[in-house]
Order: structure tokens, then C-alpha cells, then sequence
């Protein structure tokens, strides 16, 4: 018989949020989600302020601290989700997992077995599945069954387009289960063609019209000014983002917006002879000096990336040049790309805005995944009728040291970040 009732989720690694949106529309209660960053847990607050964020490091966080400080409880878990950066996958003569660069791999294994969810999915790079790296997928593995859980061995890396997302961005995924209950299936890829760039974005508005969002990408002047436009003919997929049309079989709650006013869009200053090299640079290839890829309206976007923070060994993520604007793609727009609703907002810089969809799970992704576990645990989603009210908008506007200071933890927790201009000059900006 199936069960009616929302299940029950955690989300490690959460980010700003696209695996818990995207286990929301799936259908389930994301009760507690626990990240690292703080400027990431204030922009998780703001989507999803109905549940907890916990501003935590995943080494010293136990599962009691997770039930506790969240409205789980003693509640049997349902799914515990999250994708642990792996980047020491092989080392001669010595375990994977004994690696201290894949300590949190080990300490996301640590936290589902301490909260004895009935399933877990974790998310990581293809990479992590082929050539000498496949032994640490093993070891994985070999670690969950060890602990009383069985893992599906045929392991698959799925594709973000054959989801519905317009971006060519894959992810493995590894399903588990409690040991004794059913393994749950890997969705099946739909039959319809993915939306285009120009089908993601199109309708958005030439924000060269706009001159209120020119700005500086810096947190210490944070805006993110909302600026009512007039919509160009949208697809289907656009009607979907902006909460015109429902998107199917999704089971979130409903946010209270004005689809009428455009967020994550401030504008990129580029110099002249920049622009006059994206203008020049054809659809699909990437522009001789920044390499970055021009978007072909006709085609799927390129996997979106993250910036990293200076002690990372990179300063800026790649974003790529819009398809008809000399300019790279703004916020929302990546956004779009990213298969984030238009209610869904992030920081109001364009720094931790790129950063927080680059890092992300793409929700429809995530939500494809999120149905075949509900599927296997025998319950009929179902869909809130009630809007929710999103969270604080001064969520959006602390830098690093004020999203420190709300979440009690240290300033330093993430190094300051150093970019590079188009002049060449190394600038450092706090953040």
C-alpha cells in the first residue's frame, strides 16, 4: 500500500540548495541540510526557510548534533544525499580513504551510518568511476556494505540534458540502501529533446537597457537591484522557470515572488576590445584569449563551474559569452541554465552568485533521482497548496565575515579570494 506522507531527507554538502530543491519538487522534506560555508547557509536559509541549516564542518558534526538542531528528531530518516569533494583518488601503497584529502568521502560514510537512513545517493565527478581512480569507488562501496548497507554495483553517471536541463553538465551517482530493502532504479532518461540555450534564456530581457544593474562585483556594496521588464516570448521551459506553467510531477512547496521582477542580473563591465572579441568569436567556440565558450542558441550550454577560493589555486570560474550580447551571461541566466526557478535566489554578487549555481547539483537533475526513491519507498508524493514566504533578504547581502558572525563560526573559515582583472593586475577583494 502507499503512503501518502512527505518522507524525510538530509542533505550534506547542501551548497545553496540545488539537491534540496531538487528532493523538494521530487517530493520529500529536506528537514536538515548541513554546509560548510557560511555565505552558502544564508542563501540556503533564504530559499528554504522553513527548514534548518546547519553551519557546520563536516569532520566534527555528529548525527545526534543533526537530529537535534532540526526538526527530525528521533523520525526514521528516509534518504541522507550529498556529494563529498574527492581529490586524492589513488595513492601507491595505501588505502584511497586513508588519503587526508578525501576525509570528508570518509566522514559523509561516517554520517549515513550514523543516521541509518533507509537510502543514501552521493553525487560526484565522472571521474571517480574509470581508469586507476575506479578502485576508490570500490573501496566506497566496500566500506557501505561493510556497514550494513547494499549499493547498487552497476553505478551510473547521468546527464543533466537528458533530464530536462539545457547543460551538457554529468554526475555519478551512487544509491544505497539499508540492507534487506529493495535497491532503488536510476531514472530512465525522458524521450523528449533537452530546451536550448535560447529556450532557457531567451525571454529574459537585454539588460543593456537596464542601466541601474551596472555594478561592481563586490560584497561590500552588495546589491542586487530588482527591476521589473517586460517579458520577450518565453518557451515552454522559460514558463516553467518563471511559474507560469507547473512544472511536471513536482511536489514542492510554493513560493510567494513577483515573476514580474528580474533578480541576479547585475551586469559585467567589460572593455571595449573584450567585447569586441566576443562579438567577433562564432557560436560554439571558445574566444581566443579568455577561452571562454560562446553560447549557441541552438545548443546546450557547457557545464557551468565554480570559482575557488585563493588557497585553491584558482581565482575566477569561466562564464560563458552570451549568445547575442557581448557579454558574458549573467546570474539568473546561468541560473536558468541551471534549471533554477526564477524564485530561487542567490547572492548578490556576481562572485558568490556563479559560485553558488557552479557548485550545485542542477535541481532537475536532482529531482530525477529524488522520484526513483520515493518510488522504492512506496509513497505517493504530494503537492503543498500553501505559498511560502521566502526567508530575509539581507540573507543575500552578507559578506563573508557578517554570514560568519550570523552562523557563529570563524571569519576565516573561507580564505579571501583573489581575481584577475582584463589588465592583468592581481586584485585581492574581500568577501
Amino acid at each position: 500500500m502507499r503512503k501518502k506522507k512527505r518522507p524525510i531527507a538530509v542533505d550534506l554538502f547542501a551548497g545553496a540548495g540545488g539537491m534540496t530543491l531538487g528532493f523538494e519538487q521530487g517530493g520529500f522534506d529536506v528537514l536538515a541540510a548541513v554546509e560548510f560555508d557560511p555565505i552558502h547557509c544564508a542563501t540556503h536559509e533564504f530559499n528554504f526557510p522553513f527548514w534548518s541549516i546547519l553551519c557546520r564542518s563536516m569532520t566534527d558534526i555528529t548525527a545526534q548534533e543533526i537530529r537535534d538542531n532540526s526538526d527530525i528528531g528521533s523520525q526514521d530518516i528516509d534518504v541522507v544525499f550529498g556529494g563529498p569533494p574527492c581529490q586524492g583518488f589513488s595513492l601507491m601503497g595505501k588505502r584511497a580513504l586513508d588519503d587526508p584529502r578525501n576525509e570528508l568521502v570518509f566522514h559523509f560514510m561516517r554520517l549515513v551510518i550514523e543516521l541509518k537512513p533507509k537510502y543514501f545517493v552521493m553525487e560526484n565527478v565522472p571521474g571517480i568511476a574509470f581508469g586507476k581512480h575506479r578502485h576508490f569507488l570500490l573501496e566506497i562501496i566496500n566500506n557501505f556494505r561493510a556497514n550494513g548497507y547494499d549499493v547498487e554495483e552497476n553505478y551510473q553517471v547521468l546527464k543533466a540534458s537528458d533530464y530536462g536541463v539545457p547543460q551538457t553538465r554529468s554526475r555519478l551517482f551512487l544509491l544505497g540502501c539499508r540492507e534487506g530493502l529493495p535497491l532503488p532504479k536510476y531514472p530512465v532518461i525522458l524521450p523528449a529533446k533537452p530546451p536550448t540555450v535560447w529556450d532557457a534564456i531567451g525571454d529574459l530581457p537585454i539588460i543593456e537597457n537596464y542601466p541601474e544593474l551596472w555594478d561592481s562585483d563586490s560584497a561590500n556594496v552588495p546589491r542586487d537591484t530588482p527591476v521589473p521588464y517586460p517579458y520577450r516570448k518565453p518557451s515552454v521551459y522559460a514558463k516553467r522557470m518563471r511559474g507560469m506553467l507547473p512544472l511536471k510531477n513536482d511536489y514542492s512547496y510554493p513560493r510567494k515572488f513577483d515573476n514580474q521582477v528580474l533578480t541576479g542580473s547585475i551586469r559585467t563591465k567589460h572593455n571595449e576590445i573584450s567585447m569586441q572579441r566576443f562579438q567577433e568569436t562564432k557560436w560554439g567556440e571558445a574566444e581566443k584569449i579568455s577561452r571562454f565558450l560562446k553560447l549557441d542558441p541552438k545548443g546546450l550550454c557547457n557545464t557551468l563551474r565554480a570559482g575557488t577560493a585563493s588557497n585553491k589555486g584558482a581565482f575566477t570560474s569561466p562564464r560563458p559569452i552570451h549568445p547575442y550580447q557581448p557579454r558574458c551571461i549573467t546570474v539568473r541566466e546561468a541560473a536558468r541554465l541551471h534549471s533554477y526557478p526564477d524564485w530561487f535566489r542567490f547572492h548578490v554578487t556576481k562572485w558568490h552568485g556563479f559560485r553558488q549555481v557552479g557548485n550545485s547539483v542542477p535541481p532537475l537533475l536532482g529531482k530525477a533521482v529524488a522520484s526513483e526513491i520515493i518510488q522504492v519507498l512506496g509513497v505517493t508524493p504530494t503537492k503543498p497548496r500553501k505559498k511560502i514566504e521566502l526567508g530575509n533578504e539581507e540573507l543575500l547581502k552578507l559578506n563573508m565575515s557578517q554570514a560568519a558572525q550570523q552562523y557563529g563560526v570563524p571569519s576565516d573559515i573561507i580564505a579571501p579570494r583573489k581575481i584577475v582583472s582584463e589588465t592583468g593586475f592581481l586584485e585581492k577583494i574581500s568577501t
